[in-house]
C-alpha cells in the first residue's frame, strides 16, 4: 500500500515508506516514516529528507539531503543517530555545521600553504610545498576530509614513490605532516598518521634509512618550517647561521659578538661583510678557524643584535645564558625533521659535491677538517679563505633560490 502524504497531526508508523515508493513517488507532499523522518516531494519533482525534531525543548525541521544521491536506509540511520543525540541532550544541527566546516585534505594543505607563505623568502620555496602534494597526494586523498585521511590513505600516496623515489617520498610525508598538525590544532582529529606508518612502509636502501642528514635540496624548506614555528628567535637564528656557515653546534651556541670582525662599519647594520673568527678553544681541532660570512649570514647577526646582552653571546638563551646542547636538536625534531643537526655539515658537502665545482680542499677548510696526510698537510699552507667565501655565498644562494 502506497504511503500517504501527511495531515494534520496524523501519527505515522515507523518504517511506513519503501525504496520503491521513494523512487517512484510524484505528487508532492510530505511523506512519513518513523523517528521523526519525512520525505519531502517539491512541484517540481525534486525530493528531500527532512527530520522533525525536538532540540533542547525546540521542534525543528532539520534537512538531511536530497533522496537522488542519499538512499531510505541512508536517511533512516541519520535520523535515528539524530534522535539520539538531542534525546541525549545534545544538537544534531551544531554536530552537523562542525562536520560540514571541517575541510578536505586538499583545503586543509592550501590553507597550511598560505598561512606559511609569509614566511618564505621566494616564490619557488612556497610553490614547492603544494607542488609535491599536488602531483602526488591530491590524486589519493586530496578530495577526504582532513579528519578522515588514515595511515591507510597516506599508504596509498607514500608506497608508489618510496622506493623509487625516496627523498621525495620523505618531502610529500613531511608536508602531510605539517597538514596534520595543523589539523589537529583545529580541533578535528586527534593524531597524526604520518608518524605512524614507518614500520608498514617498505626498507629503503640502508644507506636512505639510516640517513640522518638532510639531501640539501630539503635544507631550505626545513628552514622555513623552523622559522614559522614558536620557537625562541635566538635559537631560529641559531640554527640557520649554522647551516650556512657549515659549523659544528657548539661553535655556534658559543659564539659572542666580539669574535665577529665587521667590515664596512661597526654593527651588523651599517656593515657590509663579516668574518667569525671562532677561537681554537670552541673548535674540534682545537685550531682557530676564520668563517667568512654571506650576505644572508650578516642579515641573520642584523637580526640577533635586537636579542643581544650582558653575556655577549650572539645567540642568547631566554636567560643570557649560552642555548643547551639540545635545544637546536629538539628545534628540528619538533618541526618533523628526524635528522641531527651535525647533518646539516653532510648536506652543504654534498652539495658542494654534487652541484658546484669548488675543489675538495675548499669544501673540507669549509667545514675546517683537518688534514690526515702529513705530506698533503706540509703543503696545504693556505685557509682558502676567499674562494671559500664565494663558496659560502654560493651555498646561501642556493638556499635562498635553489640556484
Amino acid at each position: 500500500m502506497m504511503a500517504q502524504a501527511q495531515t494534520g497531526s496524523k501519527r505515522h508508523p515507523e518504517k511506513a515508506l519503501s525504496a520503491v515508493f521513494v523512487r517512484q513517488v510524484s505528487q508532492p507532499g510530505k511523506y512519513a516514516d518513523g523517528h521523526g523522518l519525512y520525505l519531502l516531494v517539491q512541484p517540481n519533482g525534486s525530493k528531500q529528507w527532512i527530520q522533525r525534531l525536538t532540540i533542547r525543548g525546540k521542534r525543528t525541521d532539520m534537512g538531511l539531503g536530497g533522496a537522488a544521491y542519499i538512499t531510505l536506509a541512508e536517511a533512516r540511520e541519520a535520523a535515528l543517530a539524530n534522535k539520539r543525540l538531542a534525546r541525549a541532550g545534545g544538537d544534531p544541527l551544531q554536530a552537523k555545521r562542525e562536520a560540514q566546516a571541517v575541510l578536505t585534505f586538499e583545503e586543509a594543505s592550501r590553507k597550511v600553504h598560505e598561512i606559511h607563505k609569509p614566511t618564505w623568502r621566494n616564490a619557488k620555496h612556497a610553490a614547492q610545498f603544494l607542488s609535491t602534494l599536488e602531483t602526488y597526494a591530491f590524486p589519493k586523498i586530496g578530495a577526504r576530509k582532513v579528519a578522515d585521511v588514515s595511515a591507510s590513505g597516506l599508504l596509498e600516496v607514500l608506497q608508489p614513490i618510496w622506493l623509487d623515489k625516496p627523498e621525495t617520498a620523505r618531502r610529500v610525508r613531511q608536508r602531510i605532516g605539517t597538514v596534520m598538525k595543523w589539523a589537529i590544532a583545529q580541533g578535528w582529529r586527534q593524531d597524526n598518521p604520518s608518524e605512524n606508518i614507518g614500520q608498514a612502509l617498505p626498507k629503503q636502501e640502508k644507506s636512505q634509512a639510516h640517513r640522518k642528514a638532510l639531501p640539501y635540496a630539503e635544507v631550505q624548506n626545513c628552514i622555513d618550517v623552523v622559522q614559522a614555528s614558536g620557537a625562541w628567535p635566538a635559537t631560529k637564528l641559531a640554527l640557520e647561521f649554522l647551516i650556512l656557515t657549515a659549523s659544528r653546534s657548539g661553535e655556534v651556541r658559543g659564539a659572542l659578538w666580539d669574535e665577529i670582525e665587521f667590515q664596512g662599519g661597526e654593527t651588523a647594520i651599517t656593515a657590509k661583510a663579516a668574518i667569525w673568527n671562532v677561537p681554537a678553544a670552541r673548535m674540534k681541532a682545537k685550531k682557530p678557524h676564520r668563517v667568512p660570512l654571506s650576505a644572508r649570514a650578516l642579515e641573520i647577526l642584523t637580526e640577533a643584535e635586537a636579542l643581544r646582552g650582558p653575556s655577549g653571546l650572539v645567540f642568547p638563551s631566554m636567560r643570557d645564558k649560552p642555548l643547551s646542547d639540545m635545544t637546536l636538536s629538539k628545534l628540528v625534531k619538533e618541526q618533523g625533521f628526524d635528522v641531527d643537526v651535525h647533518g646539516f655539515r653532510t648536506s652543504f658537502r654534498t652539495w658542494a659535491q654534487e652541484q658546484t665545482n669548488f675543489p675538495r680542499e675548499v669544501a673540507e677548510a669549509a667545514l675546517a677538517h683537518v688534514v690526515k696526510s702529513k705530506v698533503e698537510a706540509a703543503y696545504a699552507r693556505s685557509d682558502h679563505f676567499e674562494k671559500r667565501r664565494k663558496m659560502l655565498e654560493s651555498w646561501a644562494g642556493y638556499l635562498a633560490f635553489g640556484n
